[in-house]
């Protein structure tokens, strides 16, 4: 471990100790071992967090925007287009990278022949905004040559379907996510209003489109978390989550029901539990999250999930 990644690891093993002296025990790191894995996780999404914000501040190569590039790179390409003042691109790109993930093995090559047609005309936010029953039919005819080149879906999407017609596929997705945006009149102006409505409160804000969310098909709890949590690392709204979202929720609530001690221990207090924990630990709620479904995988032990 980095020396800098060292102390926060000891920041964090302190907070703990402070906030079960104060507030409560924590039986599941009643233990050594439980206890340094939990914090490993921690620290390993802190710098996940961290590594967004660096590619911001560098410099990208415009390959990166090319979808019929070897480096092409959905999150780049967002950050790009954001800096170029396209953030209706950025977005989309940012749905896309949410919507199909990076595959372990195949990367973004989903992304890719998705977003670049396979070669063909690409489905940019203005051409797939203007007509995306025309992209669901694009997709119908051409979705075995996608499958025949081996993109795959990522982990967080591994039982999404490509399918252009069926009802909670792609081709609904992208079509529903459309609607969502465009009876608003465009990202910015979606983003805006709910600003304006909450004075600016960047966890409000965050909540609110959280739940607008719903009527985007196959979206449901952890795709809206990561497209929405991935919105505020990129700097293309002011939104954190409030909460870890743990309705709906499996690794995250398993991991705090570990955590607290109670494996029949309801989402909705999990959910009081983990925001009072978060308060003490300052790392953010998307840490919160993403640490405690990755540390109940392997509790007594770190190792870095990815994907």
């Amino acid at each position: 471990m980095r020396n800098r990644d060292r102390k926060r690891g000891e920041e964090l093993l302190r907070r703990i100790a402070a906030f079960e002296k104060t507030q409560r025990p924590l039986p599941g790191i009643s233990n050594a071992a439980a206890r340094r894995a939990l914090v490993e996780q921690m620290v390993e999404s802190i710098r996940r967090n961290e590594y967004i914000a660096v590619i911001r501040a560098r410099g990208c190569s415009e390959s990166r925007l090319d979808p019929a590039s070897p480096i092409f790179d959905p999150i780049r390409a967002a950050i790009l287009n954001a800096k170029s003042g396209n953030l209706d691109e950025a977005f989309w790109l940012t749905f896309l990278f949410v919507h199909f993930g990076k595959h372990r093995r195949s990367g973004y090559r989903l992304v890719q022949d998705v977003y670049g047609g396979l070669g063909g005309v690409r489905w940019s936010w203005p051409k797939v905004s203007a007509d995306p029953f025309g992209f669901r039919h694009w997709l119908d005819r051409n979705e075995a040559g996608i499958k025949i080149r081996g993109g795959k879906f990522g982990n967080h999407r591994k039982y999404q379907s490509l399918s252009a017609w069926k009802p909670a596929g792609t081709g609904a997705a992208v079509e529903s996510y459309v609607k969502w945006v465009v009876t608003k009149g465009g990202h910015e102006r979606l983003v805006s209003g709910v600003e304006a409505k909450y004075g600016g409160d960047r966890r409000r804000v965050f909540h609110d489109l959280y739940l607008r969310m719903s009527t985007v098909v196959s979206f449901g709890r952890t795709a809206r978390f990561d497209f929405l949590t991935m919105v505020g690392k990129l700097g293309l709204a002011n939104i954190e989550p409030p909460y870890a979202y743990m309705q709906g929720a499996t690794g995250p609530l398993e991991g705090a029901r570990l955590l607290f001690g109670h494996p029949g221990l309801p989402a909705g207090k999990a959910e009081h539990e983990v925001v009072a924990l978060e308060k003490d630990l300052g790392v953010g709620m998307q840490v919160m999250e993403d640490s405690l479904c990755n540390w109940q995988k392997s509790p007594s032990l770190f190792i870095p999930f990815r994907g």
